[in-house]
This record gives structure tokens, sequence and C-alpha cells, in this order.
């Protein structure tokens, strides 16, 4: 079980976009996560006839390292640290190590 997932809500703790506060629409290799709304770009296209892209300039979100986010809380309005614990099902299950609540997603 990973500690941050698609969905989550984090917040940048370090780089151009410190502070910013987003939900992870993409994992890739268990290292970098992409953020909406976060390390936006302009990257220059060219167009593709074959399948019908456009060319010019977009605006596209990058991937971030996962070390540079926190998942985000919140009841305290803060970053945070995920923990496990086993909940009374025997499932295991995600929570705030601040709190102890369990992160639903």
């Amino acid at each position: 079980m990973r500690k941050i997932k698609k969905g989550d809500d984090v917040i940048v703790i370090s780089g151009k976009d410190k502070g910013k506060i987003g939900t992870i629409t993409n994992v890739k290799a268990s290292d970098y996560v992409t953020v909406q709304g976060i390390n936006s770009v302009k990257k220059h296209q060219k167009p593709n006839p074959a399948i019908g892209s456009t060319g010019g300039i977009i605006d596209k979100e990058m991937a971030i390292h996962i070390s540079n986010v926190a998942i985000y809380n919140f009841s305290s309005k803060k970053a945070d640290r995920v923990g496990f614990s086993i909940d009374e099902n025997n499932n295991k299950v995600r929570i705030f190590r601040s709190s102890k609540e369990v992160i639903k997603l």
C-alpha cells in the first residue's frame, strides 16, 4: 500500500510552487506524481495530423518528485505524514500521524 495515492489532496513543501494545494492526477514510477495545477510549464508542440492535435504553445502539468509533496490534513490545515494502522475489520488503512484519523479518498 502506498502512502500517497491518486486522488489525494497534497501540499507542495519545496520548489517554485511551495505552499500550493492540489489533487494528485497521476503517479509515475512510484517516485513522481502529477498534481493538478502544480508545476505548469509552457510546451511548444508540433501539430500531429495523425492523432488530430494542433500545434502551438500549450500549458502542461509536469511531474514533481514525491519527496516534494506532503498529504494535506484539512482538519489541521497543515501538511501531515502518513502512517498505517489496522482497523476493526483487520484491514490495513492509512492514517494521519498527527491526529490518528483515517484518511478517506
